[in-house]
């Protein structure tokens, strides 16, 4: 049998063809060496560590997610994150590989996305060019087919770019939105989140010697399958507390003052509790709180509601239905908001 072993610049991937076995080549306990001849700190060797590089990247992150992602670090398991949308679950990946100090690979989830399109695909263009040069040197059909199914002409798609991720420290994965994928999407998932590992049929199977770190976001549009879920720590991102909004929008909005922003976040939450089609997310609340530092605005008034509705509302209907309500109890300076 004839080993191949790819990535000799980064020896950290071992590969044998598909009939074969799978091997690491060249990664004896490299994942746990000192950076140079110094220990490395884990950031996130505890809760508390985790929640203080959490805030050092301002995402106010609370003890029950602070949890899940020392576990999901300790653990080498994905992490699956639930909730509505905007609630700050893509966020927390971002500021996850900003806090490791490595890259975040993202995968964008969409209706019709398949396997070749988040592993791997062939440079077509490469691979003529080359099946034409090699006619005219008279070389053996078999060697030409050898040569254009390699690593040269393999353009590494997101997963593939995690498996393959060259250390020290280990990639975030993010595959986002994994609700608006096709169920059959799923399937492709299971042998990443299970080994760390995806397969190329042309080549064979790569295994991480750097796992990823996999956070997984859904909006629950639909249920996902079992079978991934039971590979993957779970939790429900809600949204948040008053105070906890108050906080993040001082944080995140430069400039604000602390009584609108107190009065932005109280509005936001009453407005959650009416029911639109789209009940706006901390992002809209963001986008609600710059805008109305852009107008000067001091205090939050009932015209001024009407007039920025479209940075919190994103639907025609939501829109109408505001105007039907009285915008004084939204802003809390009425006992209560008709019409809930």
């Amino acid at each position: 049998m004839i080993r191949l072993v790819f990535e000799l610049a980064r020896p950290t991937i071992g590969f044998v063809p598909q009939q074969g076995r799978i091997t690491e080549v060249g990664v004896a306990d490299q994942a746990e060496r000192p950076v140079n001849g110094l220990q490395k700190r884990d950031p996130l060797a505890s809760v508390d560590s985790v929640q203080d590089a959490f805030a050092r990247e301002d995402y106010i992150c609370d003890r029950s997610l602070a949890l899940a992602v020392k576990l999901a670090w300790s653990l080498r398991k994905p992490l699956l994150l639930e909730g509505e949308p905007g609630v700050g679950k893509t966020e927390v990946a971002k500021v996850l590989a900003s806090a490791l100090g490595t890259e975040l690979i993202r995968l964008q989830c969409y209706e019709g996305l398949d396997a070749q399109s988040a592993i791997y695909e062939w440079n077509y263009a490469k691979q003529v060019l080359r099946i034409r040069l090699d006619e005219r040197s008279g070389r053996p059909a078999e060697e030409v087919e050898s040569t254009i199914f390699s690593d040269e002409f393999l353009l590494s798609r997101p997963l593939l770019r995690a498996i393959r991720h060259p250390g020290p420290e280990p990639a975030v994965l993010l595959v986002d939105e994994v609700d608006r994928a096709d169920e059959e999407f799923e399937a492709f998932l299971l042998e990443l989140l299970s080994d760390a590992q995806v397969t190329v049929p042309e080549l064979g199977t790569f295994r991480a010697v750097h796992p990823p770190v996999v956070i997984l976001t859904s909006n629950r549009t639909r249920e996902l399958n079992d079978g991934l879920k039971r590979r993957c720590l779970y939790l429900w991102i809600d949204y948040p507390s008053p105070a906890k909004e108050w906080d993040i929008v001082l944080r995140k909005v430069p400039g604000i003052p602390s009584k609108l922003a107190e009065e932005v976040s109280a509005a936001m939450q009453r407005l959650r509790s009416i029911e639109f089609y789209k009940r706006p997310g901390v992002a809209e609340t963001l986008d609600w709180a710059r805008a109305l530092v852009d107008l000067g605005v001091q205090r939050l008034e009932a015209s001024v509601l009407q007039e920025t509705a479209g940075c919190i509302l994103k639907y025609r209907e939501d829109l109408e239905r505001l105007r039907t309500l009285e915008p004084e109890g939204i802003l809390g300076r009425e006992p209560a908001i008709e019409g809930t």
